[in-house]
């Protein structure tokens, strides 16, 4: 791996499109003539582990995500690039894990924003465009803002429309949004994620001759709990006992029963889901069209939100900001009618940073060189046997003392506290056993502990910025 944080754009000119077939036969890929897929990709903000239906959540359910599981695939095991929002997507943008990215905590820039991607970064967005394809951002970017070298429209993005800033949405009745630049204007009365969806699928509609990748990182469920009055009027009658509960968070938002407030806002994200799967249907673009649903990082436990009374996390452990499994892995759910089997799940271990080459394939485009990534094409396409695996997982969190971890096969190493002990223990878990990660076999397996050492050691690139204090 080089020292990928300081590449310029010139070292990787390899960028230029080429075909690599994406399929099996290759009768059937981008180079021979057949349509380069559609993609559509949702990503829900602190949405945990188990709290979508088809992974366990019980309290209420998703039946348009779960649809996607059912035409579809599931994965079991698929992580996040880190435990918070901006490294994350960072991750899912670049290709590499939070070791090697650019982006590896949250941190604001001025006047607003967040911490910008370089210029000359290779993203997915640019990869897809010089593929062909329109390029449309719809939700909470946190990767740069407007006019900055992190600006979407400077990654290849045809239109962008939403929040540059996370802390700006951290209000869904927000006083502006942007516009591929341009400030809208907002009254305060106006729900964002309603207009945000809005204009996601006017992006559809007016693509639906070519190919295009509608990139949805929407904000429900992040914190403030806000959702309009209709979602939310069924789950205070049915959760009356926290009437009285209030739930606060940034920009003076006061909510009401923020514990209703959950479930009604997974149940308009839901609809959400909904409503795009209703317009590739209505447009004929079912079969055209990957559909994807996730979660950037596991689930908050700020503006009231109880995320153990809904056991967020299901069979893992941890919330967002821990490095167990709980504030890594997601639900993610694929559907590509006539491609991928219906009902399939797999426990093939992926993260964000195999989505990239992954799109890459199927869009016929050259994947980018010095990824951390691996193409999940063989396994999405039904050829298990063909699909290449990861030595390991690596993250690295800066926040709360530090901490990183590393999923090794079977195995699991945490190790906590890294600004005071960067020496310090190693917490060793069979992931597969013991998924709540509740039993540390650091002082039997010495030989693993060892292992996972060495792989901590040597999986990140320093960086002047994110390093341990």
């Amino acid at each position: 791996m080089n020292n990928f944080p300081f590449r310029t754009l010139a070292a990787l000119s390899l960028l230029a499109v080429l075909i690599t077939p994406a399929f099996a036969d290759e009768s059937r890929s981008p180079a021979s003539g057949a349509r380069q897929p559609n993609i559509v990709f949702i990503m829900a903000d602190d949405l945990g582990y188990g709290d979508v239906s088809c992974y366990g959540q019980s309290k209420f359910s998703t039946p348009r995500i779960d649809s996607l599981a059912q035409q579809g695939m599931k994965f079991t095991q698929m992580y996040a690039g880190t435990t918070v929002c901006a490294p994350s997507r960072c991750c899912l943008m670049t290709g590499v894990h939070s070791g090697h990215a650019y982006i590896r905590g949250n941190m604001a820039a001025k006047p607003f924003g967040d911490s910008p991607i370089p210029a000359d970064a290779v993203t997915l967005t640019r990869v897809l465009k010089d593929a062909g394809y329109s390029i449309g951002v719809f939700g909470k970017w946190g990767l740069g803002a407007v006019g900055n070298c992190g600006d979407p429209n400077k990654h290849g993005v045809d239109r962008f429309f939403g929040y540059y800033s996370q802390l700006e949405a951290h209000n869904y009745y927000p006083p502006r949004l942007h516009d591929n630049g341009v400030q809208i204007d907002l009254d305060g009365k106006t729900y964002s994620h309603d207009l945000i969806v809005e204009k996601a699928l006017e992006f559809i509609r007016a693509n639906k001759d070519k190919p295009f990748f509608c990139y949805m990182p929407v904000t429900i469920p992040h914190a403030a709990m806000q959702v309009p009055e209709p979602y939310m009027t069924p789950w205070r009658e049915k959760y009356p006992e926290f009437e009285n509960v209030l739930g606060r968070y940034s920009y003076n938002t006061v909510v009401r029963n923020p514990i209703a407030a959950f479930p009604a806002m997974v149940t308009h994200l839901d609809d959400t889901v909904g409503q795009v799967l209703d317009l590739l249907k209505e447009l004929g673009l079912e079969e055209d069209t990957i559909v994807v649903f996730t979660s950037d990082n596991g689930p908050h436990h700020e503006g009231g939100h109880r995320p153990d009374f809904f056991n967020s996390s299901g069979a893992v452990r941890g919330l967002k900001r821990d490095l167990y499994d709980g504030g890594i892995r997601e639900p993610f759910v694929i559907q590509w009618k006539g491609k991928i089997q219906p009902g399939t799940v797999t426990d093939h271990i992926a993260a964000f940073w195999d989505i990239l080459p992954t799109f890459a394939q199927l869009a016929g485009a050259k994947t980018p060189d010095n990824l951390d990534g691996i193409s999940l094409v063989p396994t999405l396409l039904g050829d298990p046997d063909s699909q290449k695996s990861h030595e390991y997982l690596y993250w690295e969190f800066h926040e709360m003392g530090g901490k990183r971890a590393v999923r090794f096969g079977d195995f699991k190493a945490v190790q906590n506290d890294m600004n005071k002990k960067p020496r310090g223990k190693i917490e060793i878990y069979n992931i597969v056993k013991d998924p709540k990660e509740l039993n540390n076999l650091a002082d039997k397996r010495p030989d693993l502990v060892q292992k996972a050492r060495k792989i901590l050691n040597s999986a990140r690139t320093p960086n002047p910025v994110w390093n341990w204090k």
